[in-house]
């Protein structure tokens, strides 16, 4: 998924040299996407990052039901649409705290999904999400981005996969966290 900030503002921190810099905005949204995963325990955080005016996310929704013979009871689960507005809402505080700007918005009003559908196109869209900062000169998100074609496919717009994919949360996670604090 891809959820960007209002008017794409560059609220949550600087590319330098083809890395993502956050800033206390940025470390905010990263915490928030780690306590999404801890708060909703059928949440899992595959490849995702947070770039200046967005962040994407692959995010796996599992356990989600019993089995038809022998059914169980399960806690509720809430859909995406509920899942990320609990993590706009979360982070938007945050980060208005922060800003003494009480009620402002942070993000815009909706965000972009795509079901992933097979192997390659996770893969895919792991490498397109790992690549963000370094693509970031051309990337159409980028207020300052500078004309002419970009080596990328620029088709990607979100990622949501299924738990039928089994996908384990990457070991690249923990360079991400340092300095961030969890909501």
């Amino acid at each position: 998924m891809t959820i960007c900030t209002r008017n794409r503002e560059s609220l949550l921190g600087e590319i330098v040299e083809g890395e993502m810099i956050l800033n206390e905005y940025g470390r905010v949204v990263a915490g928030c996407w780690v306590w999404l995963a801890k708060q909703y325990p059928y949440v899992e955080l595959d490849e995702w990052v947070v770039m200046p005016n967005h962040a994407h996310s692959i995010v796996v929704l599992s356990g989600r039901g019993g089995s038809r013979t022998a059914p169980t009871r399960i806690a509720p689960t809430k859909p995406l649409g509920r899942l990320v507005g609990a993590f706009k809402t979360v982070s938007t505080k945050r980060i208005n705290q922060m800003r003494h700007t009480p009620g402002a918005p942070v993000w815009q009003r909706n965000y972009y999904e795509h079901i992933i559908r097979d192997e390659d196109e996770l893969n895919r869209l792991r490498q397109y999400i790992l690549d963000n900062p370094v693509q970031w000169e051309m990337d159409e998100n980028n207020p300052d981005r500078q004309m002419g074609e970009s080596s990328r496919d620029k088709t990607f717009s979100t990622g949501m996969v299924g738990a039928q994919h089994g996908v384990p949360c990457p070991n690249g996670l923990i360079h991400r966290l340092q300095g961030v604090q969890i909501c």
